[in-house]
């Protein structure tokens, strides 16, 4: 068996250490970027006169087939392929011949791997905010459909104030727009070439990193080739970045297995985003809310555990780096999937508006709002929690009314009736930000301008992405 490294050798590796080194069975997704980065240090070398014009064309045209042979998946494997830029390198040598011999040079399969992963970081990051942009586009359309509709906002998993439907959504959508800051953020990170780094120490041949970035359309070009050969911290941040997305929509699947319960009845799923029991007919199960829910656990694994390999390697490249690309890649997959299923689960999903308003109805959630009101009539606040709370005590006690027990307080005025009145506390409310239907009317076309512009900047990392040559 013959290996990029089988000269150092007196004898072949044995079947066990193949097995257990192996990185093919899922770095052969990187395929299009190793090729892509391969391309540029092609061009590279023929720029400083490495390689004749005749020698970079039959390179370039190889990369090209072997381009179209893994679109295919007609690609063949041997058994010493290790990993994908192996293969790359093999395919690219048959086809080319004699010239193909030379597309290693100045280049190390340290640099090449971290490009190549790179490029693919890039990509998986750009596309996963436009899913993220999607789902905000999504809650921001229910929002703005559901009107004043309200229900009871909760601490504590306890009723506490009613607050606008609306309301309730656009948090989850503002907190979507963050993920999208730490996206993008992660992919300036990532936005680095280590092309020309060679192994750890760079090379005695006349490259020129910049050019090869240019290529490849990198914003950066590395300083330290000890760092950058050597660096995962960008995937750790984006590792990190995928994960809060789904710890967010993990808490919305918590909120859509409540709400879709017999004890809330707030929601009805749409039928295709439901699933039912094997035993038990009458069953309709919010089962994309609970392995969303279940997932995040999953994800904050991946990042865990690329944290504790990174932390105690040396400098530079360790075979240990192998691990950053499974825990990546099957990150990436899973939230990708579950934007698209809770994205559908929300846009689908029927609102009982009229059990959330009854639920919103206990006098008890006006306690603040009778407070507030005796606060405006000179009340020191502690003084008018005190009088509110031995009030509520007292309709809890024995269960009169709390709209009569406040009526018939020479401490509040009559025009105290009128907060009992279905939506009345909402529609008093106007500190900015705030739960009432005024500042939530101005909040959801400021949502709208920060959708419009997250969708905006996406959008631009795209075309950047396309661009490379």
């Amino acid at each position: 068996m013959s290996t990029l490294w089988h000269g150092r050798f007196a004898s072949g590796p044995s079947e066990a250490l193949l097995a257990f080194t192996e990185s093919l069975s899922f770095d052969q997704r990187m395929a299009q970027h190793d090729i892509l980065g391969t391309k540029a240090h092609v061009r590279g070398l023929q720029r400083i006169g490495l390689l004749t014009e005749g020698e970079t064309e039959a390179i370039l045209t190889a990369l090209d087939q072997a381009a179209v042979e893994f679109a295919e998946g007609s690609v063949a494997f041997n058994p010493t392929d290790e990993d994908i830029h192996t293969v790359i390198e093999r395919r690219a040598t048959e086809l080319a011949g004699e010239a193909g011999a030379k597309i290693h040079t100045g280049r190390s399969r340290n640099d090449q791997v971290a490009t190549a992963f790179r490029l693919w970081v890039r990509d998986a990051l750009a596309e996963l905010a436009l899913g993220v942009a999607e789902l905000e586009s999504v809650l921001l359309r229910r929002a703005t459909d559901v009107g004043e509709a309200y229900l009871p906002g909760y601490t504590h998993l306890q009723r506490a104030q009613p607050v606008p439907l609306a309301h309730h959504l656009a948090a989850h959508a503002w907190s979507f727009s963050r993920d999208i800051d730490r996206l993008l953020a992660a992919w300036n990170r990532a936005d680095v070439s280590p092309l020309g780094a060679g192994a750890l120490a760079g090379s005695s041949l006349p490259l020129v990193p910049a050019d090869t970035a240019r290529d490849l359309n990198f914003g950066q070009v590395f300083q330290n080739s000890l760092d950058v050969t050597s660096d995962r911290d960008f995937v750790a941040e984006a590792l990190f970045a995928v994960a809060m997305i789904g710890i967010h929509l993990s808490r919305i699947g918590e909120e859509f297995v409540l709400w879709s319960s017999s004890e809330f009845g707030f929601i009805v799923l749409d039928d295709a985003y439901a699933t039912g029991s094997s035993m038990m007919p009458q069953k309709k199960n919010a089962d994309i809310a609970e392995l969303t829910r279940g997932k995040s656990g999953r994800l904050i694994g991946n990042l865990t555990g690329l944290l504790a390999t990174l932390k105690g390697l040396p400098l530079a490249y360790n075979r240990d780096l192998q691990e950053d690309k499974e825990a990546l890649f099957d990150s990436v997959d899973q939230v990708t999937l579950a934007l698209l299923a809770i994205g559908g689960m929300i846009d689908t999903v029927t609102f009982r508006t009229d059990v959330m308003e009854n639920a919103a109805s206990d006098q008890t959630s006006l306690a603040t709002d009778l407070a507030e009101i005796l606060v405006e009539g000179g009340v020191p606040f502690r003084q008018a929690h005190a009088i509110v709370a031995e009030l509520v005590q007292r309709h809890l006690a024995d269960g009169s009314s709390l709209s009569d027990l406040v009526a018939g307080d020479d401490r509040f005025g009559p025009e105290v009736d009128a907060l009992f009145e279905p939506g009345a506390a909402l529609r008093r409310r106007q500190s900015p930000g705030g739960a009432g239907f005024g500042p939530v009317a101005q909040q959801l076309t400021a949502l709208a301008e920060q959708v419009a512009e997250d969708r905006s900047r996406v959008g631009g990392l795209v075309r950047l992405v396309e661009g490379a040559v």
